[in-house]
């Protein structure tokens, strides 16, 4: 089978994928499909395939976040598939073709240590602004698109994976906004049940909706609980029992719960009106996740 292969020093040239010579050769291969088919039925010894990780790098392709790198396809001297099943099934199910390396005439023993380093982490991806926290930046902000995308779904397992492209793109959308949370989210976990991520989250989502709330306050009575009336929304946030999230609770609160319970309290603080009688629990059984209140300048 003759494949088109893309030279960026001069114009497209072809290249059979069975020949190999005694040192590795590779190419840019822009991969369809169809090819992708033609390379998996090639397949020897590969590793336990993870549908998780075929269906993020598929939907990176359909983002358009797809990026050339040495990270590719190997073929061993016999022409077997050494490694790139996952990137191969990702463009079947994607079904759009995407750009790789090809590399043809490995030796079959390099197969153990392909692809045994660690896989880069979204703190390792946002390392490269400069911000402090990064673990915690980066669970904020994956949550916060959890939230946007998939509010009413467990924000766990494969469906909820969200790529380090999206993370990063989700930064330098709002990093002053980020920037806050976290700062906010630190301080406010010493004084609530939440963890720093959720209360990170709780207090992006809601500010974001709202520029005409009063931030400081709602912050300061949360930090300090002095002078609050016992009606007071940020009293009963203050007082939803830390135990409730100990790992070794019998019932522990998730992230969703958590963000949910904050959202609570925001929208009983800023309309109270609105919301009635306060209860702060964990999310139901089909209970949708709460849309925080919106306040906006008058014009």
């Amino acid at each position: 089978m003759t494949i088109a292969v893309e030279d960026p020093e001069g114009p497209e040239e072809s290249f059979d994928p069975e020949m190999s010579e005694e040192d590795p050769v590779s190419r840019i291969v822009k991969v369809t499909p169809e090819i992708a088919e033609s390379f998996l039925s090639r397949a020897s010894v590969n590793r336990r395939l993870d549908k998780g990780q075929v269906r993020a790098l598929a939907e990176a392709i359909l983002r358009g976040e797809w990026k050339l790198t040495h990270q590719g396809i190997a073929f061993d001297k016999a022409g077997a598939l050494l490694d790139g099943q996952h990137r191969l099934r990702a463009i079947i199910e994607a079904n759009a073709p995407a750009r790789m390396f090809v590399f043809d005439g490995l030796p079959t023993e390099v197969f153990p240590v392909i692809d045994t380093g660690k896989r880069r982490s979204a703190a390792d991806a946002l390392s490269s602004t400069g911000e402090k926290y990064l673990s915690l930046f980066a669970s904020t902000i994956r949550h916060v698109i959890l939230f946007k995308t998939m509010p009413n779904e467990p924000w766990t397992g494969v469906r909820a994976r969200v790529s380090n492209d999206q993370i990063l793109a989700e930064y330098y959308a709002d990093k002053d906004g980020y920037r806050d949370a976290v700062t906010v989210g630190r301080e406010l976990a010493k004084h609530l049940f939440a963890s720093q991520t959720a209360a990170a989250v709780g207090y992006f989502v809601t500010t974001e909706v709202a520029p005409a709330a009063d931030t400081e306050e709602w912050v300061s009575g949360l930090k300090s609980g002095a002078s609050l009336d016992p009606g007071d929304a940020r009293l009963a946030l203050r007082e939803v029992p830390k135990e409730a999230q100990k790992r070794a609770a019998r019932r522990r609160l998730d992230m969703r719960d958590q963000v949910a319970i904050y959202i609570k309290a925001w929208n009983a603080w800023v309309e109270p009106e609105k919301v009635g009688d306060l209860v702060l629990r964990r999310l139901r059984k089909n209970e949708k996740m709460p849309a925080p209140f919106k306040v906006s300048f008058e014009r």
